[in-house]
């Protein structure tokens, strides 16, 4: 049976706490310092009430340190990762391989980040040499390519990504942002690049498209593929978001979670969540209602030509209908969504940019905008991008995640044993109570159930009680609470043994081979620091931050010929322009395009 994993974003305490409440089975979170999203960094107190939280419940907690790591960061990376390992996190994600080392020396589990560009079974086999026990895959990969990277590599957990905002460029080789902007995408503060306008221009300076996000993709959503997934070989299912707030990482997990759940109810015998507990919700997830730019599938069933948002780079939200009549401080709306007051709308308007404005009152289907857009017009369809309804239930405690039980009582010749399964676990524990049997002058039965049922706010819901049909004796409500108590006590420390027992032959990053094959890619080394550079053996440090470089600053699968319909290959018009194209910036700024169509790749060169 495979454990199927529901890894939720954590940008701080809060939301890492909220989305294992929602039914996350792992959870994701910068430290301090070092990790690939430098805005959202946490105290080494915040992670550790994080874990405390996490693992009663069997979830784990991963710390992402997947920056590459300058000489003079060299030992605080160090300091770090033993604090890490010392309140107990279950494993690090990496980049740099000085920190592989470092880790391993410690030691403390790692996987190898979407950073280290995870999308060949060659590059996963290496990286499972050298000790890493999960890789992240790259987003770009089909289902076929996954499959093929578990059958090559079946001794390796594959992690894959299911959901959010989608970098254009394969991670961890993107140097857009450094080079524009100074900010470096492998050290955590990417300027997204490619949500930004640009004109695409041929060889003669024909503009063939004016000002659009040709770089901007709408946002993945992979929750009807999920069962495709496993079969595939993916273990862990990822959701993108380290920078959302709250709410997205309630809904969306969420979401996910009962997705997870269906597969396992339908495949008992070959699935299992990997963690423990049920979890019930005050809101029906709905992932149309929570920040998107649209949703793709992007590869995930081969080359498909809708996966990119060229219009805005901003959340449309879900369609709510056509725009039918309009007044002078009002319009009415074709469709069955219901409004609020406050909702955030938004349109496509005239020039292929989005407006987005918000309703001041709604009456029915009536909407009242604060100030009427300008660009609106009848039969246009109409976005709603902040559901306030839905984000005031979120705004509350929206979710309670319980351990079920089953409680069973026996009586025994020196009094009782209150006892109790796990049911997840089919786990059995049992309490002695020695004390004297004393007949019931009327049945005990349904005051029993009651007193034994009462578990509160613990993380444990009783599902049943049961005891002889014959069993006829008084118990005072002072001693069945006592029995309860202790029946807590047990059950945590057993669940605590238990998961101490499957830490304990877990991998903690160990190096499968004394001399691990030499990758044969020297320009994806990013190599920043010494210790890195003896690793690989190279000469000198590579990394695009310290030196520059004349290779492509992105590589992409998505493809901008191919999206305007302009790919022979695979059925589209012949182009009429000259090649080679160019992204031109608003202030002159020239990018120059390479379609590689032998490895159907597009790669951006600074001019």
């Amino acid at each position: 049976m495979r454990a199927l994993e529901l890894l939720a974003p954590a940008k701080n305490l809060e939301c890492g706490i909220a989305a294992i409440d929602h039914g996350a089975d792992a959870v994701y979170i910068g430290a301090s310092r070092f990790g690939a999203r430098s805005a959202a960094g946490n105290s080494i107190e915040d992670i550790q009430k994080l874990c405390d939280y996490a693992h009663p419940f069997g979830v784990k907690v991963y710390v992402t340190v997947n920056t590459i790591i300058y000489d003079d960061e060299l030992e605080p990376t160090r300091q770090l990762l033993q604090q890490l390992a010392a309140i107990g996190v279950d494993a690090i994600l990496v980049q740099d391989m000085a920190v592989l080392e470092i880790a391993q020396q410690i030691p403390i589990a790692v996987h190898a980040s979407t950073q280290t560009d995870n999308r060949t079974a060659e590059k996963v086999s290496w990286l499972h040499s050298l000790g890493f026990s999960r890789a992240v895959l790259a987003r770009e990969l089909s289902i076929d390519e996954i499959a093929t990277i578990h059958q090559s590599v079946p001794d390796i957990d594959l992690e894959v990504f299911v959901h959010g905002a989608l970098c254009v460029s394969y991670s961890g080789i993107c140097y857009a942002s450094q080079h524009c902007f100074k900010r470096s995408a492998n050290r955590g503060d990417c300027a997204q690049f490619c949500r930004i306008r640009f004109s695409l221009v041929d060889a003669d300076n024909k503009e063939i498209e004016h000002e659009r996000y040709l770089l901007s993709l709408k946002d993945m959503n992979q929750s009807e593929h999920l069962l495709t997934l496993a079969e595939a070989g993916a273990t862990s299912f990822k959701i993108e978001g380290r920078l959302k707030d709250v709410a997205y990482v309630k809904n969306v997990t969420a979401a996910y979670s009962e997705k997870l759940n269906a597969i396992v109810q339908r495949f008992p015998s070959m699935y299992c969540r990997a963690s423990l507990g049920h979890c019930t919700y005050t809101f029906t997830p709905d992932l149309k209602k929570t920040f998107n730019r649209g949703y793709t599938t992007y590869f995930t069933e081969g080359r498909k030509p809708d996966i990119a948002s060229f219009d805005t780079p901003k959340a449309i939200g879900e369609y709510v209908g056509k725009v039918k009549e309009i007044r002078h401080d009002s319009f009415n709306v074709a469709g069955t969504a219901s409004f609020a007051n406050g909702d955030g709308l938004c349109f496509l308007n005239a020039d292929k940019q989005f407006e987005g404005f918000r309703a001041n009152r709604a009456v029915g289907n009536r909407i009242f905008p604060f100030k009427m857009p300008v660009g609106l017009r009848p039969g246009m369809s109409l976005y709603r991008n902040n559901d306030q309804e839905f984000e005031r239930i979120l705004s509350k405690p929206s979710a309670t995640r319980k351990i079920p039980i089953k409680v069973v009582l026996l009586v025994q010749d020196f009094g009782f044993h209150v006892g109790a399964t796990i049911t997840e676990l089919g786990l059995f524990i049992s309490v002695p109570f020695p004390t004297e049997h004393q007949e019931a002058l009327k049945s005990p039965h349904e005051n029993i159930i009651r007193q034994l049922s009462k578990f509160g706010d613990t993380k444990y819901d009783c599902t049943e009680v049961s005891f002889a049909d014959d069993f006829n004796y008084f118990i005072p409500n002072s001693v069945l609470a006592e029995m309860r108590r202790a029946l807590t006590e047990q059950l945590d420390k057993t669940l605590s043994e238990r998961l101490s027992e499957v830490e304990k032959v877990s991998d903690t990053g160990k190096s499968s081979h004394q001399n691990p094959p030499k990758y044969p890619y020297p320009y994806l080394y990013n190599i920043s620091n010494r210790q890195s550079r003896n690793f690989y053996g190279a000469k000198d440090l590579t990394a695009y931050e310290l030196k520059g470089g004349d290779g492509p600053i992105m590589q992409c699968r998505h493809c901008i010929r191919f999206s305007l319909g302009y790919c022979v290959r695979r059925g589209g018009k012949k182009p009429t322009w000259h090649e080679p194209l160019s992204l031109v910036l608003g202030d002159g700024r020239r990018f120059r395009l390479e379609f590689d169509c032998k490895n159907c790749q597009m790669n951006v060169y600074a001019s």
